[in-house]
């Protein structure tokens, strides 16, 4: 083909058109354009429908909490396990039960063969996690409870951080009966 021809088809100079180069920009960039609208788009639908870096509310299935020894026992404890099904880590901060009276969150401390617990103003439920109360680790422990029977049910209140209060169950069991954790 002639030059002027040529310059025609192409532009001046052989060059390609502004169109043309549109069209290859295009070619080049739009499929990771794309990719990131699409991508963007499934994100905003997961925050919206509260999937995403949002606190969901914990859960629990019933518990379990030990009988006190006969002979009057000044203290015992009630053991949950807590789930976070969520993103964002959550605390127990506090509990109720139906007979009132003082409940305190606690942490046993191992030190060797001895240990000793302490008092917290929270036990840590993590993320995707889960606070699992056992004897050898965490719990809620009740001073001065009234009488119990073995097999009797008790209903708790448990406060959260990030959570709805959550109403839960206690099934009262004599020592050694206890479960693996509640």
């Amino acid at each position: 083909m002639s030059g002027r021809l040529l310059r025609g088809l192409t532009g001046s100079g052989g060059r390609t058109s502004s169109r043309g180069q549109t069209v290859e920009r295009l070619k080049v960039v739009g499929p990771p354009v794309a990719a990131a609208a699409v991508a963007l788009a499934l994100l905003s639908g997961w925050t919206a429908v509260g999937g995403a870096g949002t606190a969901r509310p914990v859960e629990a299935g019933p518990g379990w909490l030990l009988l006190p020894t006969a002979g009057g026992a000044t203290a015992t404890a009630a053991f949950f396990t807590v789930r976070n099904p969520g993103d964002i880590p959550d605390e127990l901060t506090g509990a109720s039960w139906e007979f009132g009276g003082k409940l305190t969150l606690k942490r046993h401390l191992h030190q060797g063969a001895a240990g000793r617990w302490e008092a917290v103003a929270a036990l840590p439920v993590p993320e995707r996690g889960e606070l699992k109360m056992t004897p050898e680790d965490s719990d809620l422990m009740i001073t001065n409870p009234p009488p119990l029977k073995a097999g009797q049910w008790v209903e708790f209140t448990l406060s959260f951080r990030n959570s709805p209060d959550l109403r839960v169950k206690a099934e009262v069991l004599p020592p050694g009966a206890r479960r693996g954790g509640g």
